[in-house]
């Protein structure tokens, strides 16, 4: 079976490698969407820069690939003939916002299951929201992301240019 791991992944961070690399385990094929989402604010890379770092970091993974999408979710995954979406769980509010989500895309597509996998606990404190305000204060990052995407930052000057 093939699944679907869609968000706006800016930044993709460890965590959801781990997701990832998990998934790619259980599944035949594990396809990551990046949903272009021109109104989300604070956005550090293009979505093409995104699609890059983000084959560099799964490069060792054979049934991963990576693209962008813009729409439904449930659309993007009937197109790649995807039967289940994978959801990445940090903590309660993960589950409350996921599974409004779950509702959504089952009314929209009952075909298509979901499934959640619950963050290792070492990286459920990760998110992309939280490096981008580490980042925004001059912090490091390079323990919460995977390297190409911590060396894109420095080559881009951003902490230099967020301090």
């Amino acid at each position: 079976m093939k699944a679907i791991f869609a968000g706006t992944f800016d930044p993709f961070t460890l965590g959801h490698l781990d997701i990832v690399n998990r998934a790619a385990k259980v599944f035949d094929f594990v396809h990551i969407s990046i949903l272009y989402n021109p109104g989300k604010d604070g956005e550090l890379f293009t979505v093409s820069e995104r699609e890059d770092l983000i084959r560099d970091a799964v490069s060792g993974i054979e049934n991963v690939d990576v693209m962008s999408f813009d729409g439904l979710l449930t659309e993007q995954a009937k197109q790649l003939g995807a039967g289940c979406i994978i959801r990445g769980i940090r903590n309660g509010s993960d589950v409350d916002y996921e599974s409004m989500l779950e509702q959504v895309n089952n009314r929209l597509a009952p075909e298509i299951q979901t499934l959640y996998m619950i963050s290792d606990p070492k990286l459920a404190y990760i998110s992309s929201s939280l490096v981008r305000q580490l980042i925004s204060i001059g912090i490091d990052i390079s323990e919460l992301v995977p390297n190409a995407a911590h060396q894109a930052y420095r080559n881009h000057n951003i902490l230099a240019e967020r301090k």
